[in-house]
């Protein structure tokens, strides 16, 4: 079941309009029979929709008003997805060093391809050990003085803490089953 969010004010079309504007297409508009309702669904962002709603509404006098109403509808599944949350200078000593279960901190930067790679393995990791283990990423780029004391040269590393000390890395886009055999090991 889709829920309301907020609700905002979309302007008209003819707002838009000029002659020198471009038009790009970002909606598709469907209409739908009954009380005169349209939606429009935005392209660019899966399970988002406008609903707008026009419900005549009489007056005293002979004229007829329309209502306008409109509502963000977000259609996307409720998920209970567990993914490996970002930890910084800030957060390194409580998340990763003070942390009850082990720990797997993945280093990487956002212009790392092969980090790319593992960006879903260390999420699928995180899914299976779930309460397990904790899993933790960080930004080598904003945090470079925890990168630089554990002595990382080369991203994507990923360690493995328990009890607050370095346990174990893996240094390298490698496939699921080596991280896997890493987590096991300290279970």
């Amino acid at each position: 079941m889709a829920g309301m969010l907020e609700t905002i004010a979309i302007p008209r079309a003819s707002v838009f309009s000029s002659s020198s504007a471009r038009s790009v297409p970002i909606a598709d508009l469907s209409v739908s029979g009954g009380r005169r309702s349209s939606a429009v669904n935005f392209s660019q962002f899966s399970g988002l929709k406008v609903q707008l709603n026009q419900s005549p509404v009489s007056f005293s006098s002979r004229s007829e008003s329309v209502r306008r109403g409109g509502r963000i509808v977000c259609e996307a599944q409720e998920s209970t997805t567990v993914t490996a949350a970002a930890v910084t200078d800030k957060t390194w000593k409580s998340l990763v060093i003070e942390s009850k279960l082990p720990v797997l901190v993945e280093f990487w930067a956002p212009w790392c391809g092969p980090c790319k790679m593992i960006h879903p393995i260390i999420n699928e990791l995180a899914q299976e050990y779930a309460g397990k283990f904790s899993f933790f990423q960080l930004n080598t780029d904003e945090s470079p003085s925890i990168a630089s004391e554990y002595g990382i040269r080369s991203i994507p590393t990923v360690m493995i803490f328990k009890n607050g000390e370095k346990k174990d890395a893996v240094i390298g886009a490698v496939p699921k089953t080596t991280l896997a055999t890493s987590i096991e090991k300290f279970l």
